[in-house]
């Protein structure tokens, strides 16, 4: 047998993330506008440490969320949800109703009541989705557990208008929507979330929550804000000239890791939503159709031993009854199949997707990084031009102000050379008298003066050209207007850009970086968490068929001893042939025609 080969990048034979365990650190409370340094960005970003305030030391697993809680160092609570989470106690949160109301609405709709401890509060699916939707964005690099699907369309055209009252869905929804708050509960950073113990008080309309801080803080981009703290107000500026990234956007230089990651994600998700997946709701509705077959089957035998009388009746109806027990033994099968085995499945798959938003969203983040890097050497490349265009026209300035100076300079005879400068500045004012017109004008720099061109002649329009004259006019001040003061202009707004753009490629490298070792923590607390429920699972479904093999073996036991009761049939072997039955297994068949023929 060939070893097995685990292709799971997820799993990792580092230790775990720690302060003790890399020397780099990214300390979040640093302010958010960092000095111009130069980038280097490596091609693996190394794991590092996560220095946080609400982050505990250690990831440790959590299992399908009937784990203990993990023992925790906290001292300072924000409230008193918080300090019951991490009080150390093993106690859930759990949904224990769900209840049709109308309150606050013009139609009726489910309420779920959520008691953690000594507190209570009532809230509706779709703030269950509001709750998970801001702690996405409230942690783009945390996976945040996910919530049961909502109803399809096929769902509301079958059942229209009892598709909100279906008991089967409210029941599926309640356990799926506690698991999503114990696994909150027992995250190790989304459970000091001060929005979270608010949504498990009730003493607060959730309304009243969402627009109160930090949700309402929360940027409309989460691209262009800090991985670490979204809805930090003292942000860098720089933030703005971060680009808008494409998670399609091909990567120069992708980190294999969560290249890797990536892959097998997409592999976990086709095999889970696929075969698996399509098995499991092909096995549960076999299971379904056997127990509603036996019901029905029950019902004929206990009605048929009404008919008879004696040791007959006796085991017909002890042959129902075990019957029965089979609908009813088979019908928990199918509920612990669908609570312990279906829905964490189905959970698992929507992980699946989760984690690609997850590893999306870091892609994005690097390909900020890589474009900012492109604008800012396209604006470096773009100064050089400017600056080198203002030095040549500063050269070309210079030599025509030589050759104007040159041009004014009176002509002096060969051999003659001027005293000194003042002689040639008084020779040359001396050229021109006063009584001299202007018409006989002999000074050599007129050559070079274009003559005025006098007024314009007044030009007759035609009717309906005023607009584009203005528009003409228009064109032609956009033209005519000061190349070099355009350029230094330029040159100006370039080094602007080009100081954003540093500070922007710092902040990114440094948002990269966080978003790199905070994603790969939390996928290895998930792989831990996905082994144990795995685990757990697969124990279930055996312990549940386990269970389901006993009490049916119980009653059918009890029923063969009650047809072991009936009397011999009347066409019994004769007498001399009993003999060779009891030395050896008979050849003779039995006819059970003689019953029905009276013989």
């Amino acid at each position: 047998m060939e070893p097995f080969e685990d292709e799971n990048p997820f799993s990792t034979a580092d230790p775990p993330l720690s302060s003790a365990s890399s020397n780099s650190h990214v300390d979040v409370s640093a302010p958010s506008s960092p000095p111009n340094l130069p980038v280097i960005l490596p091609s693996s970003p190394p794991r590092i440490a996560i220095q946080t305030s609400s982050l505990r030391a250690g990831l440790p697993s959590q299992g399908s969320g009937h784990s203990p809680r993990p023992p925790t160092s906290k001292s300072d609570f924000c409230c008193i949800r918080d300090h019951w989470l991490h009080s150390g106690e093993d106690a859930d949160i759990i949904i224990t109703d769900a209840l049709k109301t109308s309150e606050n609405s013009t139609s009726p709709y489910i309420t779920y009541v959520i008691r953690s401890g000594n507190a209570e509060a009532r809230h509706r699916y779709s703030e269950f989705e509001s709750l998970r939707l801001n702690l996405t964005k409230l942690y783009p690099t945390l996976i945040i557990p996910p919530i049961p699907s909502k109803q399809t369309i096929s769902d509301y055209a079958i059942k229209q208008a009892k598709a909100r009252e279906d008991v089967t869905l409210i029941a599926r929804r309640k356990r799926m929507l506690q698991t999503f708050l114990n696994r909150i509960a027992r995250h190790p950073i989304l459970s000091n979330e001060h929005v979270f113990h608010r949504f498990l008080q009730g003493e607060v309309s959730w309304t009243e929550v969402l627009h109160s801080p930090p949700i309402s803080q929360l940027p409309k981009n989460i691209l262009k804000a800090p991985a670490h703290n979204p809805t930090d107000p003292n942000a860098s500026p720089a933030y703005e000239a971060l680009p808008n990234a494409s998670p399609a956007h091909p990567l120069r230089r992708p980190d294999q890791r969560f290249s890797d990651s990536e892959v097998f994600t997409n592999k976990f998700a086709s095999h889970l939503s696929g075969p698996m997946e399509k098995v499991t709701r092909r096995t549960m509705k076999r299971w379904a159709d056997y127990s509603q077959d036996h019901m029905e089957l029950g019902a004929i035998w206990n009605g048929f031993s009404l008919n008879e009388s004696g040791e007959l009746a006796a085991a017909v109806e002890k042959t129902g009854q075990a019957i029965d027990s089979t609908y009813m033994t088979t019908t928990r099968l199918l509920q612990d199949l669908e609570q312990n085995w279906q829905e964490p499945l189905h959970e698992y798959s929507q992980f699946a997707s989760i984690i690609n938003k997850l590893l999306a969203y870091r892609h994005q983040k690097h390909v900020q990084l890589e474009m900012t890097q492109d604008a800012l050497e396209a604006r470096r490349e773009s100064l050089g031009e400017l600056e080198n265009s203002e030095r040549e026209a500063k050269r070309l300035e210079e030599a025509l102000e030589r050759g104007r100076l040159r041009s004014l300079a009176p002509s002096v005879p060969d051999g003659v050379q001027p005293a000194s400068p003042d002689a040639a500045d008084e020779i040359g004012a001396n050229t021109h008298t006063e009584d001299e017109e202007p018409e006989q004008d002999e000074n050599p720099a007129s050559a070079f003066l274009p003559p005025h061109p006098g007024p314009s002649p007044v030009k007759r329009r035609a009717p309906g050209m005023g607009l584009l004259s203005a528009l003409s006019y228009t064109i032609h001040g956009m033209m005519d207007a000061d190349p070099e003061s355009a350029r230094r202009s330029g040159i100006s707004k370039t080094r602007e850009t080009i100081s954003q753009l540093e500070d922007a490629l710092h902040l990114s490298a440094q948002d990269l970086k966080y978003a790199s070792s905070t994603i790969q923590a939390d996928l290895d607390r998930f792989q831990r968490q996905k082994v144990a429920d795995l685990r757990e699972m697969a124990i279930s479904m055996a312990r549940s068929h386990r269970d389901w093999c006993k009490k049916n073996l119980e009653v059918w036991e009890e029923a063969k001893k009650e047809i072991a009761k009936i009397p011999e049939h009347p066409n019994r072997i004769p007498s001399e042939r009993a003999g060779a039955s009891a030395a050896g297994p008979s050849t003779v068949r039995r006819d059970s025609t003689a019953t029905i023929n009276g013989r």
